[in-house]
């Protein structure tokens, strides 16, 4: 079985984060990684070469398919900030309506910078996302 692009390494976040050329997308990307190191209790992990997890769990899916994941993550792009979050909990879609200017996928979520969105709601997004995914995987 082929291993996954996406694993925990040991790169230093922040020689990551200073990286980011974009000063507004620079401190936007500290700012989250301290709410989502607060509200998770995890410190933050480099997951591959571009994504800043907290935590983790272990999947396994129908097709034998395997591996980890962390529970919450962002990734600074260059269109915009990537929150990965849980794809489907109960609150979402009403907390996604009073979040700011966002786009979504199916598990992301897209700001352009952090002034856009409400905080509070913001806070409660990985709350819930949090909640529901220790949920799914209690050995998280």
């Amino acid at each position: 079985m082929a291993k996954n692009k996406t694993s925990e390494t040991t790169a230093s976040i922040r020689d990551f984060l200073e990286k980011i050329n974009d000063p507004v997308k620079r401190k936007d990307s500290y700012v989250i990684a301290a709410l989502m190191e607060k509200q998770s209790g995890f410190e933050p992990k480099m997951w591959g070469t571009a994504i800043v997890g907290f935590g983790s769990y272990h999947y396994r899916y129908e097709s034998g398919h395997e591996g980890d994941a962390p529970l919450i993550a962002f990734s600074p792009r260059s269109n915009a900030i990537s929150l990965y979050m849980a794809s489907d909990f109960e609150a979402k879609e009403k907390l996604l309506q009073q979040l700011g200017k966002h786009k979504t996928g199916k598990s992301c979520i897209y700001i352009k910078k952090i002034e856009d969105v409400n905080l509070g709601v913001l806070i409660q997004l990985i709350d819930h996302s949090l909640v529901h995914m220790k949920r799914l995987y209690p050995e998280s």
